[in-house]
């Protein structure tokens, strides 16, 4: 790895182990409240909404399920970092009485990569995921200024949650050289090698800061191309490993890629996390993919929770290829807007799995 550095305070082996076997089976969703179409309208004050994340929450506490992972945004610290601090507590505190706690995410290089505060455009009917934005937006990764200005965001989010069991991990950056390839806002984004050599060394900056704050919970960023051998590794995710204290990763994929996915970031002798699984249409359900995931003890989180403004239950082909339809079967979440399930097999499944929860059915 280019960033010895970032080795000086990272967790052993031993110490993440540990932190990993005092807390249950992490096994629980992606979420964002189906009132909301991306991290902005989640968090802003105009359009936070305890009360569908309180009623959420606690469908997904029927289906037993332990931690949310939950994605932040740079935009909400600029515009009120006290209040925004205040309403990731009230989540907390929302998720904790409900047996459920936290893997937060920083920033994401997925959509669209000119995000805005204030009102939200309205999602485009029946597309994957219309408004979800990047953090932070492409023109602030490519200036170093502008970057640096981040890092009382990360040091003052991770201070005021440094000791918080709530939290489960802090997730630094999701799929940090994924691109707009394909979608009408591609030219908006970095060219593609230029955004991922930028995101490897401004990666090793969040690392660097969230290390400065030393937080009793474990720092990830999950690397999700590739089968993840050591050897096939790109420079990019050489530093996600070797900086992580617990190694996350994305698998949408068969459970036999998923098993080798698995074995090959067991080798470094620390937790393994997935933090992104289960699309149905591209072969990655609940039945293939989570009960590898239980035997292996391996953290779970699916994609999606309850259908909504993000209408991730439509598949990724819809930025290409219109519906006119609703899509079946359903590409991610697992519940109806009402909590009603989306497939009864699936709930008993995941309820099973985690020996935990009231059916949402009754």
């Amino acid at each position: 790895m280019n960033h010895p550095h970032l080795s000086a305070t990272r967790w052993s082996p031993e110490r993440a182990q540990a932190w990993c076997s005092s807390l249950p089976w992490l096994v629980g969703a992606n979420f964002t409240p189906s009132t909301a179409s991306n991290q902005l309208e989640f968090w802003q004050a105009a359009t936070f909404d305890p009360a569908t994340i309180a009623r959420e929450l606690g469908w997904a506490a029927d289906l037993g399920m332990t931690s949310m992972r939950i994605f932040l945004h740079d935009l909400c610290w600029e515009q009120d970092p006290a209040g925004f601090l205040e309403r990731i507590d009230r989540v907390l505190t929302i998720a904790e009485e409900l047996g459920i706690g936290a893997l937060l995410v920083f920033f994401d290089s997925c959509w669209y990569p000119d995000p805005q505060p204030g009102p939200q455009p309205e999602p485009i009917p029946r597309v994957h995921n219309s408004r979800w934005v990047q953090s932070p937006g492409a023109a602030v990764v490519r200036n170093a200024a502008r970057f640096a200005r981040l890092q009382p965001y990360v040091q003052g989010v991770l201070t005021r949650f440094a000791q918080d069991r709530r939290i489960h991990g802090w997730d630094l950056w999701n799929e940090p050289e994924n691109h707009s390839t394909g979608k009408p806002y591609e030219h908006l984004d970095l060219p593609v090698a230029e955004k991922t050599d930028l995101v490897t060394e401004r990666l090793a900056q969040v690392f660097a800061w969230a290390r400065e704050v030393a937080p009793s919970q474990p720092l990830t960023s999950g690397i999700w191309q590739g089968d993840f051998a050591a050897d096939h590794l790109s420079p990019l995710q050489r530093l996600q490993v070797e900086a992580s204290d617990v190694l996350s990763f994305h698998n949408y994929g068969a459970p036999e890629v998923l098993e080798a996915c698995i074995a090959n970031l067991a080798v470094h002798g620390r937790p393994v996390w997935c933090s992104e699984y289960m699309a149905r249409g591209a072969g990655s359900t609940f039945a293939s993919s989570l009960p590898v995931l239980h035997r292996h003890r391996v953290a779970a989180w699916n994609w999606g929770l309850v259908a909504g403004r993000c209408q991730t239950e439509y598949p990724w082909t819809t930025w290409i290829t219109p519906m006119t339809t609703p899509p079946s079967p359903w590409f991610h979440e697992i519940l109806h807007p009402d909590g009603q399930p989306y497939d009864a097999q699936e709930t008993a499944l995941i309820r099973r799995l985690t020996g935990g929860g009231r059916s949402v059915e009754g």
